[in-house]
């Protein structure tokens, strides 16, 4: 999720998420995704029985050991194949994370699966995702321009780990979603945004509502670390980033959340949400109106060097209040 420096930022300092106890690892190696370039890894592969109920991704793991054994292959073989590291293999095989997409299907062709591992992802995907985010996620990974409006939040692509953290736990507390539901999706998260480190990377246009920014999630030092991290985005050379002030008032044109993609061959697809399912959107007259408005708000918005001094002075009103 291979892109150089100029995204380098998205996932900068952040390993673990650490939403019920466990750690779920979320390393980003030279192939994306959290996993390595294939090597000599060595690595104590625990080959412990996997009970399939013990996280959201363990029957993938189940499945993906019972078919690499059925070939007789050790992890670093089927790594080798399929150019994978063996423990980032080994770490989806104990359930402690689910498989990139890539994988999948690099598994599902080199073990002639039939297609099951990445069934299984599309499974997996579809229970603790809104309807619509993973075939949208699909199209994202392979988008020349990205542009972004979200409403209440930071944009998913621009939150770090402890924001996302922070915001899913609070489904934990409310009793909407399960500690496996919300690590699923901090994990999602964290995958997507290392699918944008690719070569060439994508461009990112991003319009952040000011409430936004002065919403406080997770409290104040999680929001000096999400502030901050927008400051570093904001100075990355394929990314626009830009607040609509709050005194736009009722000008402001979008009323719901807008992720607008232009594919590699022109066309647009679109994205958003309701409170509890998501659509994607294709049809090209609405596409061209929402392309319409999204231009008219980033004229309406703060200049980039606006948008940053704001963001600037946001996080120092934040410090201040830690302080004391």
């Amino acid at each position: 999720m291979g892109m150089g420096a100029p995204l380098v930022a998205l996932c900068v300092g952040i390993t673990t998420t650490r939403i019920h106890g466990g750690a779920i690892e979320a390393t980003i190696g030279s192939q994306g995704n959290g996993e390595s370039a294939t090597g000599s890894v060595g690595v104590s592969m625990n080959e412990r029985r996997l009970d399939p109920a013990s996280s959201p991704f363990a029957p993938i793991g189940v499945q993906l050991r019972r078919s690499r054994k059925a070939r007789g292959l050790t992890q670093p073989q089927l790594g080798e194949m399929i150019r994978f590291s063996a423990s980032y293999i080994s770490r989806i095989e104990r359930g402690v994370e689910p498989p990139s997409r890539r994988l999948a299907q690099e598994v599902d062709r080199a073990l002639d699966t039939g297609g099951t591992v990445e069934l299984m992802l599309d499974q997996l995907e579809h229970v603790v995702l809104k309807e619509g985010l993973p075939e949208y996620v699909a199209q994202e990974e392979r988008a020349v321009t990205i542009r972004l409006f979200h409403l209440g939040l930071i944009s998913g692509l621009l939150q770090t780990p402890d924001y996302a953290e922070a915001y899913e736990l609070a489904s934990v507390r409310r009793g909407a979603a399960t500690p496996q539901q919300a690590d699923a999706r901090v994990k999602f998260l964290l995958n997507r945004q290392a699918a944008l480190m690719r070569t060439p990377p994508p461009f990112i246009q991003a319009v952040l509502d000011e409430w936004n920014l002065r919403r406080p999630i997770g409290g104040d030092a999680v929001m000096i670390g999400q502030l901050q991290h927008l400051e570093e985005i904001a100075q990355q050379p394929n990314v626009t980033l830009q607040v609509a002030p709050m005194s736009l008032g009722e000008d402001r044109p979008f009323v719901h959340p807008v992720n607008l993609l232009t594919m590699p061959n022109g066309k647009l697809v679109g994205y958003t949400e309701s409170h509890k399912t998501g659509f994607l959107e294709r049809d090209a007259q609405i596409l061209s109106s929402w392309a319409r408005d999204y231009d008219r708000l980033q004229v309406e918005a703060l200049s980039r060097a606006g948008s940053l001094e704001l963001i600037r002075a946001v996080r120092k009103e934040f410090e201040s209040h830690a302080a004391h």
